[in-house]
């Protein structure tokens, strides 16, 4: 079985330790998903702070937990 992974965008609602952060993916559902960062963005120190546009990804079986990849300007 293989799953596909979803790319969308969200804010970063709050920081939590150990790289780990609460991101609201719709303003619409409220839907809030549990993420971390992606290797690349801790091998070049990118900060994340409260109120960032990210783009995240996650499989589509797992709706709870996603990986930050990209921080949007």
């Amino acid at each position: 079985m293989s799953y596909s992974k979803v790319v969308t965008e969200g804010v970063v609602t709050e920081c939590l330790p150990n790289s780990t952060f609460i991101v609201m993916v719709n303003s619409n559902n409220k839907r809030k998903l549990l993420c971390h960062l992606s290797g690349k963005m801790r091998i070049n120190y990118i900060r994340i702070l409260q109120g960032d546009k990210v783009k995240i990804e996650f499989y589509s079986n797992d709706f709870t937990k996603g990986r930050i990849i990209y921080r949007l300007k």
